[in-house]
Parts: C-alpha cells; structure tokens; sequence
C-alpha cells in the first residue's frame, strides 16, 4: 500500500513522471490546473505540484486535511498564502535558479530584439518589403551602452555575465547584495537613483513580495534616462503597466520587452500590441533543458520532503542557503530531544525559551535548531499536529517567547547546543548538548548537573539525595519487576547533596514501578519517558 499520494496539476517531462511512476511508495493522481479539479482531489492527497495558475488560499486548502508538501514548479511563490500553509503546518517548496539560465537568455533575447529592432525588420520583410525605410529599421548596439539590472540575484548574475560579453557596462541594485557578495568586481552595485539615471537599458529581476510589488511605479518610470529600454521577465505586479505603457507612447522610453503581465493571459494589458514593445507569452522558463530540470528537481523535493529526508529549498522553513540537510539533521535531532525532555522535567507550562548555540559547526543553525527544539517541547502536548514548520506558530499561540542569549552556565565543548526555560512559577531548568562523533546526541548539562547521556529510547530521569544504597534499592526494584537498565549516569552538585539520575532501561517501566519508585524515602521526583 502507498504511503503517499501526490496530487500534479501541471505537466511535467516524461522523466519527472517516470521518477513518480517508480517510487514504490508514491501513488500520483494527475488533474487540470482549475480550482474545481484541484480542490475535489485534494481530499486525499499528501502533495501538491503545482505552478502559479493554481491559488492556493484558505479555502482550497479547508479540503486538504492530509496536505504535507506544496511544490512549486519554478521560483515564483505568488497565489501560496504562505501564512495559512506554515499555520497548518505545510512545507512550501520551490525550485529557485533551475530556470536562471532560462529567464536570463530571455532577457537578453528581448534586449537584443528591441536594440535591432528585429520585429520590425522581421515583420516588413514577410509583408513583401526589402529596406523600405532605411533609417527607421536602424538599431542600436549594445556594446558601450549601459544595463541597470534592479536585482542581482540567480537570474540576474546569469543577465551581468552575458552583458559584460557584449562589452556593456553593468550597474546593479539590490539591497540584500554586498559587495563582497560579487564575484565579479566590473558588475558596479549602485543605489537605485543612479541606476535609473545612468542605464540604457533596465531589466528586471526580482522575485514578487509585499516589498516588491508595485515597485517600478510610474516615478520610477519617469526617473529613468529618456530614450532607455526597459525589460520585464519577473512578474507582471512588479511594475506599473499604464506608466510604462503611456512612456513609450509618449518618447521617454524607447521600447520595452516584456514576458510577464499583471493579468494572465493579458487580454487588457495596455502593453500587447504597441509599436516598440516586444511582448512574449511568459515564456522565461519554457526551454527544453528547463523544463526538463525543473520537473525532476520538483519531483525530487516534494518526494525528499515527505519522506523527511531533505528539505532542499522549503521556503517555510528556517534552513540557512547552501547548509547541506545532512549536517544539519543530526543537531535538530539533538535539539528535538533536549525539548522533550525539558517538557518532561517542567511541572509548570513553558513561559520562555532562551537558546544559546556555540562552536564553528553550529554557527548558522540557530533557526533550525531553535524550532527543532520547540518541536520537542511542543510534541508530547500536541502530537503529531506540531512539525518543523508551524512549531514557532504554535508556541507563539501558546504564548512561549523565544530568545537568543548569551552567557548559559553551561560546560566548555567544541560544539554545544544550550537552552534556558522559564516555567510559569518563574523556575528555571538548563540543558546543554552535543554530538560525539558528529552523529550521536549527548545530553552534557542538567541545570548544575554534569551528566553524559544519550537521549533516545526508554528514560527514567529521577531525582534523588546523595545516599547510600540509592543504586541497590533501585536496581532491586527493577529487578524484582524484570525490568533491565541499559545504562547509569549520575550527576551531583555536590557530596551528600542532591543528585539526578538518568536511567535507559530495555523497556518502559509499568505504571506501579513507577509510583513504587515515587514512594522511596531517597526520590525526589521521578519521570518516564520514551523518545
């Protein structure tokens, strides 16, 4: 029997189909790109591939009770409410730069049509004309002029590079990009007055956000250098459609290419159909080699995810660009247990959750860790329905803060993952942790307990006085109810003082061991638990 069921409205290439028609434990139901098909199959399914045609908001997916992984085919997010997806626990995932080389040819291809005038020319020679006009079929050349590129990100490094060869000068902006960022120092990054004021041709090349929508606005249209050319392959929301549209018809811009539209189709774009603007049918990512990656790529994560095997671009979730899964995982799982065993050692709910993570190999990981560990915490209340994504919704809901401090008392290893809470009676329990050998979770610190202890299995965490015969009268018990201990360790603060005594044990003791161990002189507190 499947143990997922993958729901594709969209085509893919026949090795992206195969590559699902082959995992033994996928089933695939493939359906139109309308609402109404997508919404009646959702029922059942464990993923979704799907592009930008298909919304995803509340409503559709109030239908998706078992929904795990959105995938989306290509690097645009808009239409996923990613809000409602992360509430309810649903891994987003994209396929950013797989198209780079696609979209960036593109753009190139529009900036030389439009330079050469190559529509124009194209369109009189099939009418029956040879150099009617001369002079008006005249183009401009690219090399000396100037490109502005507003982004410089996969798509439009892929532009810059291209540029340069042309013997262009390259001017970009991007707020997020430093120059250290660069690699190569003949691309200038610039404020986005100059760019404007200096560039023959702007091309655009950012991904669509509430930061960027409506971004090119008609004053920026109107700062741009007159008779300059402006390019569109991104999103239509990104720029004002009238503004560039009443630019070109009244001089100030010499042409625009466009390859995206506010509407799609853009059946009332004040755009299609002028002289000067070459318009594509939002064709940036429709190559052979592109469509081809992009649908294994897609087919690859979305699997990966359910599987929880890799998380390779999740956009919901805190993983740090180019930090491989496969070192990370390990920590998590570190963090995940230090949270369960801090929620079984708090006998008041969790008010506060202050994280320190020190050394060279956690350097980077304090947001996947920092949910890790929420999830640990967030698990035995909540089961299956906390995960990696929605953890830091649901303790925001629950009204847990979490910090990052500095400064935990806490011991001096290489690598260590530390946490503080701050229970609802103001106490407070720290935990420190580590891995031995890179792969194996250590719990090294219980408040001021020095301990050494794997955190998986069947637990019995207790504590008790530093006494005589706390071992033997222990082990007795166990014994007398054929309960076998794996492992011992003991941590005190000091001799004749309180001590705490994590126990593995090959199974879960029974309720009346448990209680019977409660009812010893020598016990503090005891608990069971199993992870």
């Amino acid at each position: 029997m499947s143990a997922f069921h993958v729901l594709l409205a969209t085509d893919l290439t026949e090795d992206g189909l195969t590559i699902l028609k082959d995992a033994p434990d996928v089933t695939t139901n493939l359906v139109p790109p309308n609402l109404p098909a997508v919404r009646d199959a959702l029922v059942s399914a464990h993923a979704l591939i799907a592009r930008e045609d298909v919304r995803i908001d509340p409503p559709l997916l109030d239908h998706a009770p078992n929904l795990k992984v959105i995938g989306r085919v290509g690097a645009g997010l808009g239409g996923i409410d990613m809000e409602a997806a992360t509430g309810r626990g649903i891994i987003v995932t994209n396929t950013p730069g797989t198209n780079a080389i696609a979209a960036g040819e593109l753009a190139i291809s529009l900036m030389l049509a439009l330079s050469r005038r190559i529509i124009t020319a194209h369109n009189s020679l099939k009418e029956g004309y040879w150099l009617l006009d001369r002079r008006r079929q005249a183009g401009t050349q690219l090399d000396g002029k100037t490109i502005g590129l507003i982004g410089f990100g996969r798509v439009g490094r892929v532009v810059a590079q291209r540029c340069l060869a042309f013997g262009m000068t390259v001017l970009a902006y991007d707020p997020y990009v430093t120059e250290d960022q660069v690699s190569d120092k003949r691309v200038l990054l610039v404020g986005l007055s100059e760019l404007l004021r200096r560039s023959d041709f702007i091309s655009i090349h950012v991904a669509v956000t509430s930061e960027t929508r409506g971004l090119f606005s008609a004053d920026l249209v109107n700062r741009m250098k007159p008779g300059a050319r402006l390019i569109n392959t991104s999103h239509g929301s990104i720029w004002d459609e009238e503004a560039v549209a009443k630019a070109v018809k009244e001089g100030h811009l010499a042409g625009a290419g466009v390859d995206v539209y506010r509407e799609e189709p853009p059946y009332n774009s004040p755009l299609v159909g002028m002289e000067n603007v070459v318009h594509t049918p939002h064709i940036g990512d429709n190559t052979i080699e592109a469509a081809q990656d992009l649908s294994c790529q897609i087919v690859n994560q979305v699997l990966d995810a359910l599987r929880g095997t890799d998380y390779r671009h999740v956009v919901n979730m805190p993983f740090m660009p180019g930090t491989p899964y496969e070192q990370t995982r390990p920590y998590m799982r570190l963090a995940e247990c230090m949270g369960t065993v801090l929620h079984t050692l708090s006998r008041y709910p969790i008010r506060r959750v202050d994280v320190e993570y020190r050394g060279e190999e956690v350097d980077g990981m304090v947001k996947p860790l920092t949910v890790a560990l929420l999830k640990g915490l967030l698990t035995p209340i909540l089961g299956e329905k906390v995960n990696y994504i929605n953890a830091p919704v649901l303790a925001a809901e629950r009204g847990v803060q979490i910090s990052q401090t500095k400064g935990l008392r806490t011991g001096d290893y290489a690598n260590l993952v530390s946490c503080q809470i701050t229970l609802e009676d103001g106490e407070e329990i720290v935990m420190a942790g580590t891995l031995l050998d890179h792969k194996e979770p250590y719990i090294v610190q219980i408040n001021e307990y020095r301990m050494n202890f794997v955190p998986l299995g069947h637990l019995l965490i207790m504590g008790s006085y530093d006494q005589p015969g706390v071992i033997g009268r222990v082990g007795m018990l166990m014994a007398n109810n054929q309960v076998n201990i794996a492992s011992w360790q003991t941590g005190r603060a000091e001799p004749g003082g309180q001590t705490l005594t994590v126990l593995t044990l090959d199974e879960a003791i029974a309720d009346m061991v448990l209680e019977e161990l409660r009812q010893q002189d020598f016990v503090r507190h005891a608990h069971r638990l199993e992870i």
